[in-house]
């Protein structure tokens, strides 16, 4: 008999989820249940309102499920019976399944901020016509403020001075970027966005949103009582998984880190897999719960559930978190553990550093330099984490030190890796980043 295969959800977990069953199961009908026609790429979202062209730049082709053999329902999945082994829609669908991949994801953080209702306050929702009603919006408005200073505070803020508009941020912590990056990389970004004309308000709580006798949003006070002027305000501020599915239907969930799952991605019914922002994750290092929410975690463990529906053939070994981004022509990047947070647990390290331009010789025209700090356990001299700043480049770098932690490479083995290098393209031979960084790690940790 033909085995059935259900994804709900169909964003940055679920479409890798439904291919990779494809891929491993020729024989299944999969179905992809998402609840709109056009789904936007989450992490292409900001660049709406500047790079791109519009909202329709940033949508995820249906063709790709067509072309793969897959069905696509476009409904809002309701329910689940565990028991029939069906999902209901919103449509009155009853979906039947022989395995069930959850990857509902999760939607903006709402704090309770006075005057978050008034027209003109935006939340970046992962939503087509949302998102579209957010862009026309911004028509004739000069002065915007955003609520957070994380990845998607800064990437939209920037985005929005390309649209000529006045642009203030506030954080709530000491840096931008805080959570990302240690505090000389947080400055070198809260300097580029200053350079860029937008101002950078550190260590200020939002204490109300202001309005006007229309409803409409007038500016944000601080609790310094200072306030600033906006006639659009975008709050920015985390997220929260969606899990209600999965708690209806008698899933065991975790309140805070999402659907528990297994080291397979099954939860606590064996036909049933949870992925992506929804999902229970743990720390690669420590093996503790993690709050990570990324779109290539998503689809890290979509891979995984994709393969292990009908046999076990993949495991998670905990997530890393690789994070890059880029403000104007500054880009920064980071994998893994941060010397503030291999702090926090306890882990003593080593750190190399290095800076070095991107091409060779330095006269090369278009060159960047690259700033960057690896991370080493001091116990098994094993790569840990590494942090980069400079040209798009660092991006990439930061994928190659995301599996050389994931291998466990140990400093000499950085030292010693085998690379190509090209004038145009990379650092010199001699002084190629990564193998540099360890070199002045080994001899940081012999003084």
């Amino acid at each position: 008999m033909k085995r059935v295969v259900v994804i709900g959800g169909g964003s940055a977990a679920g479409a890798p989820a439904a291919f990779t069953a494809k891929l491993f199961y020729k024989d299944a009908s999969v179905t992809l249940i998402k609840r709109e026609e056009k789904t936007l790429v989450p992490c292409g979202i900001p660049y709406i309102f500047g790079t791109l062209k519009g909202v329709d730049d940033d949508v995820f082709s249906n063709e790709r499920y067509k072309k793969r053999g897959l069905s696509l329902v476009i409904d809002a999945a309701t329910k689940i019976d565990r028991e029939r082994k069906v999902v209901k829609t919103a449509g009155g669908r009853e979906i039947s399944y022989d395995k069930l991949v959850l990857a509902t994801g999760s939607s903006p953080i709402k704090p309770p901020i006075e005057g978050s209702d008034l027209k003109n306050v935006f939340f970046v929702e992962k939503n087509y016509e949302y998102i579209k009603r957010f862009l026309e919006a911004l028509s004739g408005k000069k002065k915007a403020v955003i609520i957070g200073g994380g990845f998607v505070g800064v990437e939209l803020g920037d985005e929005l001075r390309k649209r000529g508009l006045e642009v203030s941020i506030v954080e709530l912590m000491p840096h931008c970027l805080q959570t990302a990056f240690d505090d000389e990389f947080c400055e070198l970004a809260e300097s580029k966005l200053k350079e860029r004309g937008i101002k950078v308000f550190t260590g200020c709580k939002v204490e109300s949103i202001l309005g006007d006798e229309m409803s409409r949003v007038r500016g944000v006070k601080l609790d310094s009582g200072e306030v600033l002027e906006a006639d659009v305000v975008v709050v920015t501020v985390g997220l929260k998984k969606e899990v209600s599915l999965a708690t209806d239907a008698g899933l065991e969930v975790d309140e805070r880190y999402g659907v528990v799952v297994d080291e397979y991605q099954r939860t606590s019914d064996e036909d049933i897999f949870a992925v992506g922002d929804c999902a229970f994750k743990r720390s690669f290092f420590t093996n503790k719960p993690s709050m990570l929410m990324l779109a290539p975690i998503g689809s890290y463990e979509a891979r995984i559930a994709g393969a292990n529906l009908f046999k076990l053939r993949r495991r998670n070994e905990g997530v890393i978190g690789t994070f890059s981004t880029a403000i104007g022509d500054l880009a920064l990047a980071v994998s893994g553990l941060t010397e503030k947070a291999a702090e926090a647990e306890g882990i003593k390290y080593v750190v190399g550093s290095v800076e070095i331009p991107d091409k060779h010789p330095p006269t090369m025209p278009g060159i960047k330099r690259i700033r960057m700090k690896l991370l080493f356990d001091a116990k098994t001299e094993t790569v840990i984490g590494g942090q980069l700043s400079g040209g798009y480049v660092v991006g990439e770098i930061a994928n190659i030190i995301g599996t050389m932690i994931r291998k466990r490479m140990t400093v000499d083995e950085a030292a010693t890796a085998q690379v190509g290098t090209h004038p145009l393209l990379t650092a010199p031979p001699a002084f190629y980043h990564i193998m540099q960084a360890a070199e002045n790690a080994r001899v940081a940790d012999q003084r």
